[in-house]
């Protein structure tokens, strides 16, 4: 006997209601401090207490580990006799218009990076800092030299370098701002970091300088990579999840990102060498990326370092450098905001660093038509608001349909209560008779289902848009919300959003069967809850939708002589 269609509807329900409790739980274990069940579990902080030791970088021998891949064993870096060898590490700090940026003397590595056009997510009235090297994080840029010849060492991130002398601080009118360090000649080998810091420009260009003073040649290999903890980063919400982690590009494998449980078992599936991609560590909203050329042969690598602290690398061949002889190389580091038109630009694959999941192909045309509205508008409140009246315009048809069906139902709503009492102990005669009243009334009890379904991909996507978009943060709309990015202070809007929510089930025809009924109204409560802490640039999107909605709603029920 085939189930009839309030059978079908009931399971609907009763699916999404399930779908819907398991979400919230989830959320709500992750909200006090449980890991969740669809995201992997946050690993312990990288250090107890104290800060990482300046001049022993976390076990950061991301490299000079991984050389032994190549076949090299890593040896204690030897100064050339007579070589000045400063004794210990320093930090130097250099300040743009856009980032403040600190470098370790030992490696020549870049540990802290400010960004000034940024806030923190915790604490509002600091810079938001991207790298960084404290007890409760440890993320950083470091490169060296190593090599495959046994028995040669050479400068690599573990060498005290000096800081050449020159200008800390971007004056006004200068355009570039450009900080130098060199190393000891060891093994015969002397190697100069040069990185040049452009206005308003967060990509940085790093110049690796390889100078043989030794009477034999050396065929070095230069490494450029990120070592970060495992942590996600602080402030981030937990009723929604955001990737944290390494990631890479190829043209033959295209972006992937790669998961540091991955990397923890040894089994990260990566592509090892190409003449062409990136690697990066990517966050929400922000990024870090080694940008190559493309045609120069590298290897891509990832390593555990040490207990929650992970590596991914480009080890890039220089080729021979003859005795007295002298090879430069240029790589960008990009650290920042993930702008997407400007991540367009750097690299290929760059901008798929900004996360919009399995809906790339539907978020990226939303975000550029959401850019352009904010170009006209000036605001990203109201290019919101306008993103969704262009889509409900899109959709009128679609949404038209839907609403008449179900505001039918609504019209036979009492007919279908009337029948279901008179059989009530009569269970198969009464799949028939309400057969028959759907017939004869010409309504089809799912007809308002699937015009919502197909809209739900672009609504989904719009909703990674909004909540990857780093243009979002620190964004007002009026008044009160002050950071579309964050959760409204005073839940105005996730309140307007409930009553918008709960005044639309009662638009919708109510269910025969008294379980459904209930559940109708009990949903939206549910649902709202998660929305209280939600940024605030998602619940407008919603409300947005719910009230348009709402009003064509009751212009057809009032075609269909339903609003008494």
């Amino acid at each position: 006997e085939d189930p009839s269609m309030t059978d079908i509807r009931r399971s609907i329900l009763w699916i999404v209601f399930s779908v819907s409790l398991v979400m919230l739980w989830d959320a709500w274990n992750t909200h006090n401090g449980h890991p969740s069940m669809f995201a992997p579990a946050v690993p312990k902080p990288v250090a107890a207490s104290g800060a990482a030791p300046a001049n022993t970088a976390p076990s950061a021998a991301g490299v000079p580990a991984a050389a032994t891949v190549a076949g090299a064993t890593p040896t204690a870096a030897t100064p050339a006799a007579g070589a000045a060898v400063p004794v210990s590490s320093e930090k130097v700090t250099i300040t743009t218009d856009v980032v403040k940026a600190t470098f370790d003397t030992k490696g020549g590595d870049l540990i802290r990076l400010e960004l000034l056009k940024f806030n923190d997510a915790v604490d509002p009235q600091q810079n938001a800092v991207l790298f960084d090297q404290t007890a409760q994080r440890v993320y950083l840029a470091q490169t060296g030299l190593v090599t495959t010849q046994p028995g040669v060492s050479l400068p690599n991130h573990f060498t005290v370098m000096r800081a050449l002398p020159g200008e800390r601080t971007l004056a006004d009118g200068q355009k570039e701002l450009s900080i130098s360090f060199e190393s000891p000649e060891i093994g015969g080998v002397q190697l100069v970091k040069t990185y040049t810091f452009r206005r308003g420009e967060y990509p940085v260009a790093v110049k690796h300088a390889v100078k043989n003073s030794a009477a034999a040649p050396v065929s070095p290999q230069l490494y450029l990579q990120l070592a970060r903890d495992g942590n996600p980063p602080a402030g981030e919400s937990s009723f929604y999840f955001t990737f944290t982690g390494p990631a890479m590009y190829t043209d033959a494998s295209k972006f992937k990102k790669i998961e540091f449980k991955d990397i923890e078992k040894g089994n990260a599936d990566h592509d090892k060498a190409a003449d062409n991609g990136w690697v990066g560590m990517v966050q929400h909203y922000f990024a870090s990326a080694w940008l190559l050329p493309d045609n120069a042969q590298r290897e891509f690598r990832t390593a555990k370092v040490s207990n929650n602290f992970y590596s991914i690398a480009m080890v890039v061949p220089l080729g021979e450098v003859a005795p007295g002889a002298s090879k430069d190389h240029a790589a960008t580091l990009f650290a920042g905001p993930q702008e997407e038109k400007k991540l367009e630009a750097l690299a290929p694959g760059l901008e798929l660093v900004k996360d919009y999941g399995w809906l790339t192909i539907l978020s990226k045309p939303l975000f550029w038509l959401l850019d352009k509205l904010h170009q006209m508008l000036g605001n990203w409140g109201w290019a919101i608001v306008a993103l969704v009246v262009l889509l409900k315009i899109a959709f009128y048809g679609l949404n038209a349909h839907a609403y008449k069906s179900m505001g039918k139902m609504k019209a036979i709503n009492p007919k279908v209560m009337e029948m279901r009492e008179r059989y009530k102990d009569k269970p198969q005669q009464m799949q028939q008779e309400m057969m028959r009243i759907y017939r004869e009334e010409k309504v089809n009890p799912l007809g308002g289902c699937l015009p919502i379904f197909v809209q739900m991909p672009f609504f989904i996507a719009l909703y990674w848009v909004l909540l990857s978009s780093v243009e979002m943060r620190g964004a007002p709309w009026i008044g009160w919300i002050t950071d579309l990015s964050t959760k409204d202070p005073f839940f105005i809007l996730p309140l307007l959003m409930t009553a918008s929510t709960m005044f639309q089930t009662w638009l919708n025809p109510t269910p025969p069967d008294p379980v459904q009924a209930k559940l109708m109204w009990f949903m939206p409560l549910i649902f709202s809850v998660m929305f209280f802490f939600f940024p605030a640039g998602l619940v407008l999107y919603w409300l947005t939708n719910n009230v348009l909605g709402i009003a064509q709603q009751w212009f057809i029920n009032r075609q269909l002589g339903l609003n008494k």
